[in-house]
């Protein structure tokens, strides 16, 4: 009777170990069938990056909300980028969800499917090909230098040695660092001998201005964050044009443990068609005023 409890015991793990294995097949499929079984998509994106993206102070969360508890949904969130991912989950047919994780842990990749895909204003770059597949762009914007009133620097080269902000880990710091890996086309100027203060987010430089911060005199952003600055009250003016432009893409991460191919095609499936259709121009002009989802001619 021992031995055949012994027995009975051994053919029990084994079974569980054959299952556990791989003996029994796994349930769950690609990225893209996940994201219809469960009925939402997890988009990163940046709350404090308006208009691109920002906190709806006024919108409250549906009871009915798939999103987890927590993401913030798209009645807690605006902005361009916001309209883009919305647009985005209503095309593959599921509700959109958003996590907002510091921007060096999306352009870092490897996100442990935490969140789906990041459509937060990122630009292509060789480096972050290493970890995130892109999809075509679905627009574009000049960065651009934004200085206090009164700073006294009227020119590029009246820059060196005085201090800018920027944010960790975004184009603007590679530009200031001459490490911007971007075609020499989309480059129109090289950056003098700049000294940095990083912060965490674009807008964070210009809100330390706001609040009176001066060991910086300016930073270096997009050109449709500035041109919100500006219109909020900001005392800062741009200086000169485009120090250079940028194609920006949703990205995918390569570290995902669920194949992602047929999720990124779909997606940028949905951006060529929201490019033919006018929906990327609609929602470029509502935020900006100005059409962004045409490559620039410099």
């Amino acid at each position: 009777m021992k031995r055949f409890q012994v027995f009975l015991a051994v053919m029990m793990t084994a079974a569980f170990l054959l299952t556990a294995c791989g003996g029994a097949a796994p349930a769950g499929g690609d990225l893209l069938s996940d994201i219809k079984a469960r009925g939402y998509l997890i988009v990163s994106t940046d709350p404090n990056y308006e208009p691109q993206s920002f906190l709806n102070t006024s919108g409250k969360r549906p009871a009915d909300t798939k999103c987890p508890a927590d993401t913030l949904t798209t009645a807690e969130m605006q902005g361009f980028d916001v309209d883009v991912a919305a647009e985005l989950g209503k095309r593959l047919g599921v509700e959109t969800c958003f996590a907002t994780p510091e921007w060096d842990m999306i352009t870092a990749g490897n996100w442990a499917n935490k969140w789906d895909v990041s459509v937060g204003s990122m630009t292509i770059t060789p480096e972050r090909q290493k970890v995130l597949d892109f999809t075509s762009a679905y627009y574009y914007t000049p960065a651009v230098i934004a200085l206090a009133k009164g700073s006294g620097v009227t020119s590029i080269d009246q820059l060196a040695g005085k201090t800018l902000c920027v944010a960790a880990s975004t184009t603007y710091e590679s530009w200031l660092n001459g490490e911007l890996d971007l075609p020499a086309s989309s480059i129109y100027v090289q950056p003098p001998d700049i000294k940095q203060v990083v912060l965490p987010t674009d807008q964070e430089c210009a809100q330390a201005i706001q609040a009176g911060r001066t060991d910086f005199i300016g930073y270096v952003t997009s050109g449709t964050v500035v041109d919100s600055n500006i219109a909020a009250g900001l005392e800062v003016d741009k200086l000169g044009g485009a120090v250079f432009s940028e194609e920006l893409a949703a990205a995918v991460d390569k570290a995902n443990t669920k194949p992602t191919a047929t999720f990124i095609s779909a997606l940028d499936g949905f951006i060529k068609a929201m490019h033919a259709d006018g929906t990327l121009t609609a929602i470029s002009n509502k935020w900006f005023e100005v059409d962004l989802t045409q490559a620039p001619v410099h």
